[in-house]
């Protein structure tokens, strides 16, 4: 329960495979708090296993909100997620209850802590258009792209991420407007009034990367395969980021014949470590002020 009348939260970022899930199960285990995720892709049913979401049994030993709670068939944009948090935060100050924000997703946090800007629902069409331009682009490519159409923006961000560059560029061709003007107004902080304990989990990189071997192994012997062919018989568009998560286009290669499984495990392990390096960065050069924890330290 809340200590002190103090309405309290606790947020554990990390790249993919780094324990968070374990830390905030035994935080929430000793406080009582709900755990709510805060990783982009965890949010999606029918991926159970392939976007590594608590199972069954970590399920039963708290209390866990917005896991998988959207279908594959929805885009879910970091405005939807605030929505959802927004009423999360409002339910536990009713009960009582402290709050563990947990996952992978830097913007989520940074939403959270520092507000987000009121930019207008963002249709579909324009979304597919951003992600068309950049599919291509490394990152080098993708930060010219963006700071020949929005200067300001590029100067902003330090890591063209794929998901920023996408968003910055649709909202140009949708509103007629650069992201960055949108930016210049942000709303108040959803965890504003809270105490905050900011917690990045950052193991040393040869552990983490093997961490992210073994797990995705794990994953298939557990039930990847099927989730991802009862993903692909839905025949979803194949822009929307469930599609996009790690490990469906390799799987589904592999299920068509193209792709044997040793080198689809080998590929979505190689771009799982990608992205867990691209997360490790953004979180040192954002949350810098935040505690940098290494859960597998002696």
């Amino acid at each position: 329960m809340a200590r002190d009348g103090k309405k309290r939260a606790v947020l554990i970022a990390g790249p993919t495979a780094s324990g968070k899930t374990a830390l905030a199960i035994a935080r929430a285990r000793e406080t009582g708090a709900r755990i709510v995720n805060a990783d982009s892709m965890q949010v999606y049913g029918v991926l159970d296993r392939l976007t590594a979401r608590p199972n069954a049994e970590e399920l039963e030993r708290a209390r866990h909100e917005m896991f998988g709670h959207v279908d594959p068939s929805v885009r879910y944009s970091t405005g939807a997620w605030l929505a959802d948090a927004h009423k999360q935060i409002q339910e536990a100050e009713k009960e009582n209850q402290e709050l563990i924000f947990v996952g992978g997703t830097g913007l989520y946090f940074d939403a959270l802590v520092n507000g987000f800007a009121d930019v207008p629902a963002i249709e579909a069409g324009f979304v597919v258009q951003a992600e068309k331009l950049i599919q291509d682009l490394d990152e080098t490519g993708r930060m010219a792209l963006l700071a020949e159409r929005d200067p300001e923006t590029a100067r902003r961000i330090k890591i063209a991420d794929p998901q920023r560059v996408v968003r910055a560029l649709s909202v140009l061709m949708a509103t007629g407007r650069p992201l960055s003007a949108f930016q210049q107004v942000n709303g108040p902080g959803l965890l504003d009034g809270h105490v905050l304990e900011r917690i990045v989990l950052m193991p040393e990189r040869a552990v983490l990367r093997r961490r992210i071997a073994e797990r995705f192994e794990a994953m298939m012997q557990a039930g990847a395969i099927e989730e991802v062919q009862a993903l692909m018989a839905r025949n979803l568009d194949p822009s929307l980021p469930a599609m996009k998560a790690i490990g469906v286009g390799e799987i589904s290669a592999m299920l068509a014949g193209d792709m044997s499984r040793e080198v689809a495990v080998e590929r979505a392990v190689i771009a799982t470590r990608q992205y867990a390096k691209r997360q490790s960065t953004w979180f040192r050069n954002r949350f810098g002020d935040w505690t940098f924890v290494d859960p597998f330290a002696d």
